[in-house]
């Protein structure tokens, strides 16, 4: 049977492996802080539901030390305090897959004795790492509810560490530790909140995950700029993370069904949309933020609705309602990804000035560049 040590020992070395260049604290990090703690249950997709699975036990223990994202809580309810049948509904809350963890943290470079805000504190597992690369007295994490801040705080404790475990709005009023030195988030924003730009020191790192309702998202690396701007670029890596939610609140806009309206007809099928590096370029493309499902777009800003349905063999067909045919966003995206040959995410900038106007870049090779105010 495998133990816990030589579980995080095999982590370690699959995280190792998984990145191109990973300094070897962060290596380091992974194999003096366990995670078993932190996971105590998760929840597994069954049927339809999610089902908790609680340790102690070798399939728990398994899968804790995996290089997988973790379900821990579906509509505030901890996978904990769930029935053995299993809930319905939306995950809020998880434990992220490691490997992304370590190149979100190798990043942000963490420094001993650095000052360091969380947003997004989850099981406490990330925070105990950030303990270890900086300090636990330099650590402040935040979480939107007293259940996730308690427990993550008690976690921390017992493997050791006791950082500032606060609850607290991650776009609202900062810490009273701060201004920081590194920022990291571990939930998806649509633009960098102004706070976390006020609180990072010149020079600082900000380390967030960029995201957007159509499936696409990426981890984006900024500095704090002397002018009191912030400039960096995204990650290489695909990062699907759940979104900032303030005070508790994890209610999830209706989607509505298939739209009666115009039609006509379209050779760019719903399937481009699968294309992670795809629905990241046109998320950041659309003005608004557009939920997506089941070949439905919708813009709840202004009504408008766009349902996609392909046919094999011949062009999709298009139906659309409200003011926007939000589809011809999706088209003309499309012939600009594949005019500069699919761009990916680590060939983007982000630019965040003073005022708070945030730009996502791209310069193709030939010189001309393309630019949307997000």
């Amino acid at each position: 049977m495998t133990t816990e040590i030589e579980a995080r020992i095999r982590l370690a070395r699959e995280v190792e492996r998984g990145a191109s260049v990973l300094s070897s604290r962060v290596v380091e990090a992974f194999l003096n802080v366990p995670r078993h703690p932190f996971v105590p249950a998760f929840y597994r997709s069954e049927g339809g539901k999610y089902v908790p699975t609680r340790g102690p036990g070798a399939e728990w223990l398994r899968a804790v030390y995996a290089d997988d994202v973790l379900v821990t809580e579906v509509d505030g309810v901890h996978a904990e305090d769930a029935p053995d049948g299993g809930v319905a509904g939306d995950a809020t809350s998880s434990s992220t897959a490691p490997g992304l963890m370590a190149e979100m943290l190798d990043a942000l470079d963490v420094r001993p004795g650095g000052r360091v805000w969380e947003i997004g504190a989850g099981t406490g597992y990330n925070a105990g790492l950030l303990c270890h690369l900086a300090g636990a007295g330099g650590v402040t994490t935040v979480d939107r509810t007293a259940r996730l801040v308690d427990a993550a705080r008690e976690r921390l404790r017992e493997v050791g560490f006791e950082p500032a475990v606060l609850r607290a709005d991650g776009a609202g009023a900062p810490p009273p530790a701060g201004p920081f030195d590194r920022i990291i988030a571990t939930c998806a924003v649509r633009r960098v909140p102004r706070v976390w730009l006020e609180q990072c020191m010149t020079g600082g790192v900000i380390v967030a995950p960029i995201g957007n309702a159509l499936g696409g998202g990426a981890v984006v690396r900024l500095t704090k700029l002397p002018d009191g701007g912030a400039a960096g670029r995204f990650l290489h890596r695909p990062a699907a993370f759940m979104p900032l939610r303030a005070d508790g609140n994890t209610a999830m806009p209706d989607l509505p069904g298939p739209p009666a309206g115009r039609c006509r007809a379209s050779v760019v099928g719903a399937r481009v949309l699968d294309d992670h590096a795809f629905s990241f370029w046109v998320g950041l493309c659309l003005p608004r933020t557009v939920l997506r499902g089941g070949g439905t777009l919708h813009d709840p800003a202004d009504g408008s609705t766009v349902h996609v349905e392909d046919h094999p063999g011949r062009p999709s067909t298009v139906t659309a309602s409200g003011p926007r045919d939000l589809w011809q966003l999706v088209e003309s995206a499309w012939i600009t990804w594949r005019r500069h040959h699919r761009p990916r995410r680590e060939w983007l900038t982000l630019t965040v000035s003073a005022d708070g106007t945030q730009t996502v870049g791209f310069t193709a090779p030939d010189g001309g560049a393309t630019a949307w105010v997000l």
